[in-house]
């Protein structure tokens, strides 16, 4: 008989992100406008024939990365997305039938990687729509060898606070428990845990250059932690793993003065915009940190969803059971004329 992994086998996975072309994309936390075309043919012009052929090059992006974030290159490991170090951290720091602790719901990859290879992920439910850090804090003992978290939290942008980390680290490390923080919405919410990765072993840090720097295209992630760990991490990696036109993005926008901070405050200003204008209209919003809100439509959820895609070319989530509102709308935020286009079609749809 033919092999097949089981753990493989068993994994339940939903693919749901094709077809999306031509459609207000508000279901996936993307940066739903992008750059200016100007940008993009500034940055493309540096893309020779000699550029496309060859394989990425990645040193000299790495120390620029690096001097960017305050960190030695060696501290720095370069990925595919951050989804690929966050594969790569579970797989070099919990054992074959291990345990693996993280918040539930949150990015499903994690549990979804810890599955694949052969963990035993355990969940830590919300209290309501926040996590419950005492509660997760007597679930870190000596049988657990990983535990992730999210700042801000995906799906409902909850955060941890400085003092509640600490605590968190304390206890991981008192118990030789490898952390993972995972920063993928990071510039959407300015405190960083990046400190904690470069004083103490086995405590990673994630981030992508998806969400506020807009290269969902183009793949780039990395991962930061003391050197001796990134070495690890390092060696799971495939050859020539990170995508050229990403870090040629990438390195254009940390070069351009000021272009990063215009990014964070039009994404700002247009969430403030969306849920002002939301309150504005009755309805009730939830709104925590990152690049994504919930709101109780006037009419039923499902129906909303469907017909601003059907009718709309709009894509959003619903979301069941929170808070005490029942179904809600899951909806990101973008730069304001993404949320103005998105209101004048919720008016249509939701009356």
């Amino acid at each position: 008989m033919f092999y097949v992994n089981e753990h493989v086998k068993s994994l339940n996975r939903i693919f749901d992100q094709n077809e999306r072309k031509g459609y207000l994309k508000l279901d996936l936390n993307e940066n739903p406008v992008g750059f200016s075309q100007e940008f993009i043919n500034e940055v493309l012009s540096k893309a020779t024939p000699e550029f496309i052929a060859q394989y990425p090059e990645t040193q000299e992006f790495q120390r620029k990365l690096a001097a960017f974030l305050g960190v030695e290159p060696e501290q720095l490991c370069l990925t595919n997305g951050s989804a690929e170090a966050i594969r790569h951290i579970i797989e070099a720091f919990s054992r074959p039938g291990g345990k693996v602790l993280g918040v539930k719901p949150s990015y499903a990859m994690y549990e979804i990687f810890s599955l694949m290879y052969g963990r035993e992920f355990i969940p830590c439910p919300y209290d309501g729509i926040k996590v419950n850090v005492d509660h997760l804090l007597e679930m870190i003992d000596k049988d657990i060898d990983l535990l992730v978290v999210l700042n801000p939290n995906n799906p409902f942008g909850d955060v941890y606070s400085e003092e509640e980390m600490q605590r968190i680290i304390d206890k991981a490390q008192t118990n030789e428990v490898t952390v993972l923080i995972d920063e993928a919405y990071h510039y959407f919410y300015k405190k960083t845990f990046l400190h904690f990765a470069l004083e103490y072993r086995n405590v990673f840090v994630t981030r992508t250059f998806t969400k506020m720097f807009g290269l969902g295209s183009g793949r780039l992630g990395f991962a930061v932690g003391q050197k001796e760990g990134i070495a690890m991490v390092q060696k799971l990696c495939t050859p020539h793993n990170v995508n050229a036109f990403g870090m040629l993005f990438a390195e254009a926008i940390m070069d351009k003065e000021g272009m990063l901070d215009e990014m964070i405050k039009k994404q700002a200003d247009g969430k403030q915009y969306v849920v002002s204008e939301l309150k504005n209209r009755g309805y009730q919003v939830i709104a925590g940190e990152g690049n994504f809100i919930f709101i109780k439509p006037k009419t039923d959820a499902a129906e909303v969803m469907k017909r601003m895609k059907n009718e709309q070319k709009i894509l959003i989530k619903t979301y069941p059971d929170i808070a005490g509102l029942g179904t809600c709308l899951r909806v990101s935020t973008g730069e304001r004329s993404a949320m103005e286009q998105f209101l004048d079609s919720l008016d249509l749809v939701d009356r």
